[in-house]
């Protein structure tokens, strides 16, 4: 039977994942997640060593595509969107990186969106239909989904992101393209464009735009984004031993990927989830009392900067409890279970440029903020616990290379650039400018869907 569905609100149908990946939010404002979690045996898991990228995905994504996308499609569909590395770089003992920066923008986000636009592309095809990917992003998302998404038949991508909260050099990636993508610069915080994009979704008077979300509260990009946690564990854990991961967070659904893996039999230790000077989580951790950060603060680690992660919804309901779209808690999840699965610490900005200086002193490596934000996470964990042999992977999210004037600033020179970010850079940029103001975005989209 194929693999449905349900929104975390609890009060809309259960779906297939077509129409999950289509839809984005569910017409209740919850989001998606799976009624069930589709299992690796560990004999399952061994057998993943020394396959290459593509195929892991493939093992992994075809556990919930059963009635959906035949295998062969599938496959195809993997081999096409992941031909780049994926580098896992010892840096000492059995304490590794894991570059996923190497993708068409520089980005962890590439991974899940370029899956994404393929299975879009695909669905869209086949039954005709049209449809307008409406993003918020605080640095990344945008322009991995603005990439992939571009030219894309029958789709229209508009994405919005915070003016002065993104670097020049991610702001180009996507402001760059034109066709069928827009870039829309809000006068305000990341959580305002998410805020829009969200309300956009419920809004009856948009009922005749077909609005779907490349954001992370859309199921597709949780379940390519859990396939790298299997790849690190193939190639660095004992066979059916565990592994710890530090993974810098946002709207945690980079964190959530992991934790979709660890449900689908995966073994981990450990998932250390820092943050930045948006504290709400690992202060929820600690108290049981979740508080948003209103507005949210801007950090040097600027795709982080988020005052209510939107995936919280979903690690709640996992550990047996209920929050809605709004942070509301209606049933406190298992508190202790998520202590014992979870660690979280607050990394400023003066500790993340001490961390990006002290990495690269001691061990010739660059890191980027967000990248920073995990390595400090990482070492605040060990003030509580041993990493006791285990294997850990600390992720690195973006290429330096995106953030060239903090890095000359901190380092006194600059990081080498990626010839496609050389090329971005280099091209005229064409996107709307608009206040936080709904309504004259609701006009905004009526407009261009009429266009």
């Amino acid at each position: 039977m194929p693999i449905l569905f349900h929104s975390t609100n609890g009060q809309a149908p259960a779906v297939n994942l077509r129409e999950a990946l289509l839809q984005g939010l569910a017409p209740d404002r919850g989001l998606y997640l799976p009624d069930q979690f589709p299992k690796f045996t560990p004999e399952e898991i061994a057998a993943l060593a020394g396959l290459p990228y593509h195929e892991i995905a493939f093992r992994v994504l075809s556990k919930y595509a059963g009635g959906v996308i035949s295998n062969d499609a599938l496959a195809a569909i993997c081999r096409d969107a992941y031909n780049f590395d994926v580098p896992l770089e010892r840096v000492y003992d059995r304490v590794h990186v894991m570059r996923l920066d190497r993708g068409p923008t520089a980005s962890f986000k590439d991974f899940a969106a370029l899956l994404m636009a393929r299975l879009f592309g695909r669905f869209l095809r086949e039954s005709g239909q049209r449809a307008t990917i409406l993003t918020a992003t605080s640095g990344d998302t945008g322009s991995a989904v603005a990439h992939a998404f571009h030219n894309v038949p029958g789709i229209r991508v508009i994405v919005l992101f915070p003016f002065t909260e993104v670097s020049v050099s991610q702001r180009k990636l996507m402001t760059t393209l034109t066709g069928n993508v827009r870039t829309v610069a809000i006068d305000g915080k990341f959580d305002d464009c998410q805020a829009m994009v969200k309300r956009a979704f419920a809004d009856p008077e948009l009922k005749h735009i077909p609005l779907s979300s490349a954001n992370s509260i859309n199921i597709g990009r949780l379940l390519p984004q859990s396939v790298y946690y299997f790849y690190a564990a193939s190639r660095l854990a004992e066979p059916g031993g565990p592994m710890v991961f530090s993974i810098p967070s946002g709207n945690f659904g980079d964190m959530m990927g992991a934790v979709v893996a660890r449900q689908m039999g995966l073994p981990v230790r450990k998932l250390i989830v820092p943050v930045n000077d948006n504290d709400a989580f690992p202060r929820f951790l600690a108290s049981g009392h979740y508080e948003k950060v209103v507005p949210s603060r801007n950090s040097v680690s600027n795709a982080m900067n988020v005052g209510h992660p939107s995936n919280l919804v979903r690690l709640v309901a996992i550990y047996g409890g209920q929050m809605d779209e709004t942070g509301r808690i209606h049933r406190q999840p298992d508190l202790a279970a998520m202590r014992r699965d979870l660690f979280s610490s607050s990394v400023s900005d003066d500790r993340t440029r001490a961390t990006i200086k002290e990495v690269w002193n001691q061990y010739q490596l660059l890191l980027e903020p967000h990248g920073a934000v995990a390595w400090r996470g990482f070492l605040d964990w060990q003030e509580h616990e041993s990493l006791g042999g285990l294997p850990a992977v600390i992720l690195e999210t973006a290429n330096p290379a995106k953030f060239p004037e903090e890095i000359e600033r901190m380092m006194g020179w600059s990081p080498d650039v990626p010839p496609a970010m050389e090329a971005t850079n280099k091209m005229p940029e064409d996107f709307d400018r608009m206040a936080v103001d709904y309504e004259k975005f609701r006009e905004y989209l009526i407009r261009g869907h009429t266009a």
